[in-house]
């Protein structure tokens, strides 16, 4: 074909395979192939996230049994250089930005755009993807990807700060299951951490008033004021931000919570910092049963919504959003390693070592 553009590719690659419960190990395997409809993409940037830590330690729906070939990592963002058949939508050299959910596209949830939900979860052969999670993903040399799971970025944008277009993406969707109608809103989040943040500054960019972050680090606390929250609320030194939420509202509290937490006293105080008919929304995995008075709830006709992963497509308005300086979440990235140190990169995340926020792996470099 006139024009063509081809790169050369190598047929081994560097990857980190989830070889058991807790075991990560990078080896050498076969560079794999595009199949129609799919390109091959070289992965330059791939961050650490908590769902990362729960795959590896306990596992997820649709995974691969542990011990099985496989390759974790989902937040990622690198060059296209090969193309399966029937792509022409991208090129050989364009720069691009992922989100993990590639649905059948042959279900009902699918069919209305709820991809993220998709009935066939983990059913590789009816076409479902979930990268990192239920397919092989991005602490790679290389991947493969659907190209409904593409965004081509521009060069401005560095690969560090596309790779966390899904962490934005993320809070997107969680506003956009509120209906997205958040101007003049008085907001809540609970939990200063990579989703928490990025809820702030993507309340900001959507008309937001007042953004109320409450968590138990002061320096995340202090980096959200930075990125965007109006007030920061430190539980952990008696601060309250139920008082707060209802001086700053006439009594009322606020119209949208944001529990980024994931525990039983998250969701309580949720309950407590909504207003009569808000809305609460849980972004986080609970990684144990919670118990709440769900009365509170009910009496005051309070809405509760879930969201998993980035859907409706909103890693495509996220990318917007930072391409237009709406939002911009590099502050986020703490710490970077090659592909080789990714154990120490996880022992960096889980244990907040210096502060580690945002972690990022470069698998180019040695």
């Amino acid at each position: 074909m006139e024009g063509k553009i081809e790169m050369e590719i190598p047929k081994k690659m560097k990857a980190a395979h989830l070889m058991a419960r807790g075991k990560v190990e990078v080896k050498t395997t076969e560079v794999p192939e595009p199949g129609p409809g799919e390109v091959l993409i070289r992965v330059e940037a791939c961050g650490i996230c908590g769902t990362d830590v729960e795959v590896k330690e306990h596992g997820m729906p649709g995974q691969p049994p542990f011990g099985e070939h496989f390759i974790m990592g989902h937040e990622y963002a690198g060059v296209v250089v090969k193309l399966g058949e029937t792509v022409d939508e991208f090129k050989v050299g364009d720069r691009v930005a992922v989100e993990v959910h590639k649905g059948c596209g042959r279900c009902h949830n699918c069919i209305m755009g709820n991809y993220t939900a998709c009935l066939n979860y983990g059913k590789k052969e009816k076409g479902h993807a979930a990268k990192g999670m239920t397919v092989d993903g991005g602490f790679a040399e290389y991947t493969v990807n659907h190209i409904n799971t593409l965004y081509k970025i521009p060069d401005q944008i560095s690969f560090d700060h596309a790779a966390l277009i899904t962490t934005a993406g993320c809070a997107f969707f969680a506003y956009d299951v509120v209906g997205g109608y958040v101007a003049g809103d008085t907001i809540a989040i609970i939990g200063p951490g990579p989703i928490g943040l990025a809820l702030a500054q993507a309340g900001k960019a959507l008309g937001v008033e007042k953004v109320i972050l409450i968590g138990t680090r002061q320096g995340r606390l202090e980096l959200g004021k930075e990125m965007g929250a109006d007030y920061i609320v430190n539980i952990k030194e008696g601060e309250d931000p139920i008082a707060l939420a209802r001086e700053l509202t006439d009594g009322l509290g606020a119209d949208v919570v944001f529990d980024a937490a994931g525990v039983s006293s998250s969701l309580e105080t949720s309950l407590d910092l909504v207003r009569p008919g808000g809305n609460i929304v849980m972004v986080a995995f609970y990684h144990d049963p919670v118990t709440v008075n769900m009365s509170k709830a009910v009496k005051r006709n309070v809405q509760l919504h879930t969201v998993r992963g980035e859907g409706r497509r909103n890693v495509g308005r996220a990318l917007s959003m930072v391409v237009q300086n709406k939002i911009d979440l590099t502050p986020l990235i703490t710490h970077c390693f090659p592909l080789k140190d990714i154990n120490k990169a996880f022992e960096t995340y889980v244990n907040r070592i210096d502060n580690a926020l945002k972690v990022i792996i470069h698998p180019q470099e040695e």
